[in-house]
């Protein structure tokens, strides 16, 4: 499964992403997580599973769908409290649903 994880920067999703990884090794799944800034979304989709925006740019969802929707690449926002709980576990999960929509 790859994941994308898109912010403002790229760098407050940074320890997100650990705890992604780390929850996806504690549950036996392969998982491929990196965070980009949002303006490398259209570079950084091929090969992906699964977009996610961090909330700081939640707003940017609509553009975010035209971009991912035509590469068949299901996109959402991590939900705030997940997102600022550093919560890992639920992430992945969220992740996971997304993808089987």
């Amino acid at each position: 499964m790859v994941i994308r994880l898109f912010c403002a920067a790229g760098m407050s999703t940074s320890v997100l992403v650990k705890k992604m990884q780390e929850a996806a090794k504690e549950k036996g799944k392969d998982a491929d997580i990196a965070a980009y800034p949002f303006s490398e979304m259209e570079r950084m989709l091929d090969g992906v599973d699964v977009a996610l925006l961090g909330p700081q740019v939640g707003f940017q969802l609509a553009r975010a769908k035209q971009i991912c929707e035509p590469k068949g690449v299901p996109v959402d926002v991590i939900p705030m409290q997940d997102y600022g709980m550093c919560n890992g576990m639920n992430v992945l999960k969220f992740a996971y649903k997304l993808a089987k929509k």
